[in-house]
């Protein structure tokens, strides 16, 4: 507990300390995110939809929330890292894998429903406020995530190299004493980094390109839907749609990954897990492209 409690102590102060540099740098970022919106025209019409000073101000707002969603992102999955560490361990010193699998599996999977949940919500959320202009809006949010995505995972990367050969060329060259062993100070330092570069950064790097990808099939799905004359609203909803099918499916699959007692290999309830989730998202997402994309009457389903 004590170890843990350092750890937890320590990945807290680092993105505390990260959080407050990348605010400063997220003043003149938001300036230029405003100043290089354009007015936003109508599709139907060409009328103004947002003007440019309206432009600029819900693009920097959405900007800003995109940064706060990835923020909040990597601070969830570290602190879930850090708690769901000593559980495990504790889980683990019973002699019980299955106990230990469930543990940590499902601490992850918290993680990751919190990534894509925050991300979808962030998207529907602009595209019910928006509408017809929520495209040119949604270019903010992504880039928001993605940029600060990019602070914590060079961040965390960087801290956590630094951390894991100052703690091997004290440990094992000059104290002569085995590696991650709790007699080295420095050796805090170094699973400090592994939570902050693999649970704090990788989280926010996965609500990045989860993020992105959404806003990017959002884009073209209107453009693709609008060039040849069909209901646009149906190329905005169905990424939505398949996405919303994958967190429902990725549910199901974090609740099948269960081990056997005296089972010792706890790579086959995880694919089991994965291939649940894979067969669901696969199944529900055939279903919404069949039924849902046709055209506006429904009476000409996509197949065909």
């Amino acid at each position: 507990k004590e170890i843990a409690k350092a750890i937890q102590e320590g990945a807290l102060a680092y993105l505390k300390r990260q959080f407050k540099t990348i605010a400063v740098i997220l003043v003149p970022l938001a300036a230029i995110v405003f100043f290089t919106s354009t007015a936003i025209n109508k599709p139907d019409d060409g009328g103004a939809a947002l003007s440019f000073v309206q432009s600029g101000l819900f693009r920097t707002v959405a900007f800003l929330l995109g940064c706060l969603a990835s923020g909040f992102t990597g601070y969830i999955g570290m602190t879930l890292a850090t708690r769901g560490n000593v559980r495990t361990a504790a889980a683990a010193l019973t002699g019980s894998m299955p106990k230990a699998l469930t543990v940590a599996f499902r601490t992850g999977g918290v993680a990751g429903m919190f990534t894509v949940g925050l991300g979808l919500l962030g998207a529907t959320g602009i595209i019910m406020v928006f509408q017809n202009t929520s495209s040119a809006i949604l270019i903010g949010f992504g880039f928001g995530g993605s940029l600060l995505a990019l602070f914590l995972r060079v961040g965390g990367g960087i801290f956590t190299k630094a951390a894991d050969v100052g703690a091997d060329l004290v440990g094992k060259v000059e104290a002569g004493i085995p590696e991650d062993d709790p007699r080295n100070p420095a050796t805090i330092a170094d699973n400090v980094g592994d939570n902050v570069g693999d649970c704090a950064g990788m989280a926010a790097d996965l609500f990045e390109s989860y993020e992105v990808t959404l806003v990017a099939s959002i884009i073209l799905g209107v453009a693709a839907f609008n060039s040849v004359g069909a209901n646009p609203a149906l190329g905005l909803m169905f990424p939505l749609a398949a996405r919303a099918i994958g967190v429902i499916a990725s549910i199901a699959g974090v609740f099948a990954v269960k081990a056997k007692e005296g089972e010792t290999n706890a790579l086959k309830p995880i694919n089991k897990g994965f291939l649940v989730a894979g067969s669901l998202t696969l199944l529900g997402t055939l279903a919404v492209a069949l039924v849902y994309v046709g055209n506006d009457n429904n009476d000409n389903a996509g197949w065909k």
